[in-house]
């Protein structure tokens, strides 16, 4: 196909490989949907392995992406945004933002504070981290967090703070 043996095709990334098999719908859709959630540099036979939880759960989402919309559903993420380039975290953020306006619930175990600061709710969990924590130490909205006396806060304020 294409004068491309199996490994070269393998060896493509979701990126490259959105040109090559173009004609070919099903594939398209499918690398449509990875570049979609940030993860336009893998490479097609990349084994499982090799990937992090956040790329894991990104696959994921990618398969669901492709779904018939359905709403009513509940997803959970852990981290999805980690090793991501901030502009890959706007595409990602834009994709979760299309399940909400689906009518679905997302949910994310989040410490970027970009990601925090839209966010429609934040519950802020501490007061310290893996055994000193664990209780909810501020609710709200990421206005309402920002004024907690936590760690969290302080960050999410510098962040909803415009600069000047």
């Amino acid at each position: 196909m294409g004068g491309k043996t199996i490994a070269d095709v393998l060896d493509l990334t979701v990126e490259a490989a959105q040109g090559f098999l173009a004609d070919v719908p099903a594939a398209a859709r499918s690398l449509r949907a990875l570049q979609e959630v940030g993860l336009g540099y893998l490479r097609l036979g990349q084994p499982t392995t090799e990937l992090s939880g956040g790329e894991a759960q990104r696959v994921k989402l990618a398969n669901e992406l492709q779904r018939a919309r359905r709403g009513h559903t509940l997803y959970l993420l852990d981290e999805p945004t980690t090793g991501l380039h901030p502009a890959d975290v706007e595409v990602l953020m834009a994709q979760l933002q299309r399940l909400v306006e689906a009518g679905n619930s997302v949910v994310l175990v989040e410490h970027d504070v970009d990601v925090v600061a839209d966010a429609d709710w934040v519950l802020d969990l501490g007061p310290g981290g893996g055994d000193a924590g664990g209780r909810v130490v501020a609710a709200g909205t990421p206005e309402q967090v920002a004024v907690a006396d936590t760690p969290t806060a302080q960050f999410l304020a510098g962040r909803l703070t415009p600069p000047g």
